[in-house]
This record gives C-alpha cells, structure tokens and sequence, in this order.
C-alpha cells in the first residue's frame, strides 16, 4: 500500500513552533517512527508553505497513490483551491489536525477540505497521523 502525508504551511516547524500547542517533536523523528510501526506501508512525504505546490502534489499523487493524509495547516480555513483539487482527485483523502481546530480560534473552526474528504482526524497530537494510517489498513 502507498500512502503520502502532505503537511501545509508551517508544518516544516514542527518541534519548534509553539509546543504547547503542537508538541516538542520534529516531523521528521515523528514519521520515522510512524515508518517503523508501519514497515509493510510506503509511507511518502511533502510539506510545503506553498498553496499551488500543494495542489500540484495532489494532483501529481491523486489517481497513483492509495491514500492521501493531508494536514494544509492554515490553508484548511481559506483554500478553496486546496477543497478543490481534494474533490478532482480519485485518491481518498484523510484530514488531519494535530490540535482540535474546534477548540481554537473561531476561524480554525471552518475547515473547507473536510466535505471532500474521507475524513477528518484531529486533536490527537502527531498521532493524528497514525490513526489516519490505520484508517487506510
């Protein structure tokens, strides 16, 4: 099975960007634990801070891969673009959120990906990922 998780904007501050928040682990050390408990799985990975290279990687991975997780950090609250290339894609997509959006700013409470998703996971802290993982098993 092949999976990608696409981390949006800020996402590359993971273990630095408020921890209170988000946690004092890096991305990186994360998913390489996340591909050691998943050693039978591809697991890829791209971040970007970049709306379009975000789009183009879904619609690159979109008809290819066997699932998409994807965390577009602040652009799940304002990309209708993003929604968009969700939903002309074939590939299922998982939403992510290391923090509950719901209980953050009232902004961060609308999420546009998420009708055009499989999914929404949040609020588990990095193991967000790993139960979106599972959801793909």
């Amino acid at each position: 099975m092949k999976l990608i998780i696409i981390n949006g904007p800020n996402l590359n501050l993971l273990g630095s960007r408020e921890p209170s928040i988000y946690g004092d682990v890096s991305f990186d050390k994360y998913l390489e634990k996340l591909k050691n408990e998943f050693k039978d799985l591809q697991i890829d990975y791209y971040q970007s801070n970049v709306e379009g290279e975000i789009i183009n990687k879904l619609h690159e991975v979109g008809f290819t891969y066997d699932g998409i997780i994807l965390n577009a950090g602040g652009y799940t609250h304002t990309s209708v673009a993003i929604a968009d290339a969700v939903k002309a894609i074939i590939t299922p997509v998982v939403e992510v959120h290391i923090s509950n959006i719901l209980s953050r700013e009232d902004f961060r409470h609308v999420s546009l990906i998420g009708p055009n998703a499989r999914g929404s996971i949040m609020g588990f802290g990095l193991d967000s990922y790993r139960l979106a993982v599972e959801n793909f098993i």
